[in-house]
């Protein structure tokens, strides 16, 4: 068996500029920042190894100069009126169970929700216009995004960054499950990056090995954050994101040992100009009670501990800015090893995870079915469940059912928003009450409809796509979590940051459904219409030729000279004339 390995790297940029809202917020003078991380964290068998980049950030006004932040994103923010933006492009699924607490999870396909400013009087014509922009800059069918797949969650996706108010209206959220991420996304992307890929970790970014893998996911995110502890100053972050999965570890007796190099096919040979911290983490946590069975080369700048999602951590930390780092040589190529052979790492059961299906035979009615764990030994606490079923799926509401430990679930709030017919989709939203060491199941039935011929995908008999469930909570923290700086912090731990020392925010997504419908057989109009072209030509061509050709009668004619001559020998030789 094999192990696995997830690896993040982040961003993040600050420039000044005058607050929108309203009333004057003193902005501290000073230039854009940009801090880049990767993060490196076996998994268990398989070896994934996941990477993520991360963000920059913006002083939230209007920008008068783009030194590292793309101009692109910039005046498209200013235009539209966009106060927040999240954007993620997914190839796979992230095995939760299996392979623990992504930093950042996004379901497959692509997802885009945005807040938008209060000052925003048409906020559906703001959304088609955004989308159709983020399409051709990031070279994505986001163009599709329309009122059919679009909803305007009420208790999920709250704003991640400085809000005033949480007025749903303003937010759009929208889901296209069959999008595929392939290298003509990745190089937009890496083209918003201020050394794009030319220096820093992004010299990591090889298509051919990052697709290359279980696992792919690279987001974009935008939101107004605090400069400072005072939050005196306001600014823009943007923070980009790409997490990979590979499985393509060396297993030499026994061992599992990885390298940069062995990853990526690459090396490190400096940090960016640009950047203000640069930095690679590698988990070196102790995956059982026994200690120390990882071992890094070459040595670490340091070593920093830290609660991440509830669990005690500890990487090796190399600072590229460090001149130490590159003394020996002009390359990094990071090296973990196993100092004693392992068979596989069992990670802990994540303390809530999620799986969706759906049930049922023939074409007419079926059932989606979820169910969610909650594998904490003595806590109980809420989730917040987003269900996003398209039209053709007609919902039966009072078939729904929430039973946990044998008996029924009543959600403490509910909100449900019918679909129309080749408009809009259906929403559910509930608040759950999760049990201590329980398995929540919320199954619900449906009918299929008849799509009109026209309607079909290209390959209707592949099924047809339904987005993810979202999963929002405050999981209960194992470890008492510590209120830390920041600015000193990793920048994997600080999207989500904690409301309180006993908790933690996540937010997960279940597998996506893949559902038939009723399927006309699009052969027959290609058998009629080769018969009937066959037909046409052989019957029509034939009566043409009958009507419209000429005969004539040809009179035997006597012979010419040489026919005379031939008939005067052959009487003179007996033989019968021509």
């Amino acid at each position: 068996s094999g192990g696995m390995l997830a690896a993040a790297l982040l961003l993040l940029l600050l420039a000044a500029g005058p607050w929108p809202g309203p009333g004057p917020v003193p902005v501290r003078a000073g230039r854009d920042a940009l801090r880049e991380e990767l993060l490196l964290s076996p998994l268990p068998d398989g070896d994934p190894r996941g990477t993520r980049w991360g963000g920059q950030g913006l002083t939230l006004p209007a920008v008068s100069h783009y030194r590292l932040f793309p101009k692109a994103l910039g005046r498209l923010v200013a235009a539209l009126g966009v106060r927040e933006l999240h954007l993620a492009l997914t190839q796979g699924f992230w095995r939760t169970r299996v392979w623990g607490q992504p930093p950042l999870q996004a379901p497959a396909g692509a997802e885009l929700w945005v807040w938008f400013q209060p000052t925003v009087t048409d906020v559906d014509k703001a959304w088609e216009e955004l989308s159709n922009i983020l399409s051709g800059i990031f070279c994505a069918s986001l163009n599709f995004i329309d009122s059919t797949n679009t909803v305007t969650p009420t208790a999920s996706f709250k704003p991640l960054g400085l809000a005033n108010g949480t007025d749903h209206h303003l937010l759009r959220y929208a889901v296209l499950p069959r999008e595929v991420v392939c290298t003509e996304n990745l190089t937009p992307w890496k083209k918003l990056l201020p050394c794009g890929s030319k220096a820093g970790l992004a010299v990591l970014l090889k298509a051919e090995r990052l697709f290359h893998s279980s696992y792919h996911s690279q987001a974009v995110h935008i939101r107004p954050i605090c400069r400072d502890a005072s939050c005196l100053a306001v600014s823009w972050e943007l923070r980009q994101t790409l997490t990979v999965v590979f499985d393509t570890f060396s297993s030499g007796q026994g061992k599992k040992d990885w390298s940069l190099f062995k990853m990526f096919s690459r090396t490190l040979t400096d940090a960016c100009p640009l950047a203000s911290q640069s930095k690679v983490y590698v988990d070196i946590s102790p995956k059982n009670k026994e200690k120390e069975l990882l071992e890094v080369a070459p040595p670490p700048t340091s070593v920093h501990e830290a609660i991440v999602q509830g669990d005690k951590r500890t990487y090796a930390v190399y600072d590229l800015l460090s001149p130490s780092v590159f003394n020996t040589s002009r390359s990094l190529n990071v090296q973990l090893k196993w100092k004693r052979p392992q068979d596989s790492l069992d990670l802990p059961t994540p303390i809530l995870h999620a799986q969706r299906y759906v049930s049922g035979y023939g074409l007419q009615t079926g059932e989606i079915s979820t169910l969610i764990y909650n594998t904490h030994p003595y806590r109980a606490f809420p989730v917040i469940l987003l269900e996003t079923v398209p039209w053709y799926l007609r919902l039966y509401v009072h078939t729904l059912t929430i039973i946990t430990k044998g008996k029924e679930n009543k959600p403490s709030y509910i909100h449900y928003q019918p679909a129309q017919d080749r408009r809009r989709p259906h929403l559910l939203e509930m608040l759950i009450q999760l049990p201590a060491n329980s398995v929540t199941k919320i199954t619900i039935q449906f009918e299929r409809a008849l799509l009109k011929w026209t309607e079909y995908t290209p390959d209707p008999n592949h099924g047809f796509y339904v987005s993810s469930s979202v999963l929002s909570a405050l999981v209960p923290s194992v470890i008492a979590m510590k209120d830390v700086d920041v600015e000193q912090s990793p920048l994997f731990t600080s999207l989500f940051p904690s409301s309180d020392g006993s908790s933690y925010f996540v937010r997960l997504y279940t597998e996506p459904l893949l559902v038939n419908l009723p399927t006309p057989d699009f052969s027959m109009p290609y058998n009629v219409i080769c018969l009937t072209c066959t037909v046409v030509a052989v019957c029509y061509g034939s009566f043409y030729n009958l009507l419209t050709r000429t005969f004539h009668v040809e009179e035997p004619s006597r012979g010419g000279l040489a026919k005379r001559l031939a008939n005067i020998i052959r009487k003179f030789r007996g033989v019968p004339p021509l």
